[in-house]
């Protein structure tokens, strides 16, 4: 990527300064609507989300996934087999 010039910089300062964006648009924002959640997970979680994610080359949201997949199928196969 190329980098900027120097009157690049202080046109581009200028215009932030002038132009200073709204924060606040009440509106939500783009990972509400595309239905993001935050999750404050502990230490351990984490680590070990982390771990799992290099040794699997997955993601810690697909990694997650497939947690859930896995406790909703058995689930599932307790509740078929009690009734």
């Amino acid at each position: 990527m190329a980098r900027m010039t120097d009157e690049e910089a202080d046109a581009l300062d200028e215009l932030w300064t002038r132009t200073t964006p709204e924060i606040d648009t009440g509106k939500p924002g783009f990972l509400t609507r595309r239905g993001f959640t935050m999750v404050s997970l502990d230490t351990v979680t984490a680590a070990y989300l982390q771990a799992k994610a290099a040794v699997s080359h997955h993601s810690p949201s697909e990694i997650i996934g497939e947690l859930v997949r896995k406790e909703l199928a058995a689930s599932s196969t307790a509740l078929e087999q009690s009734l």
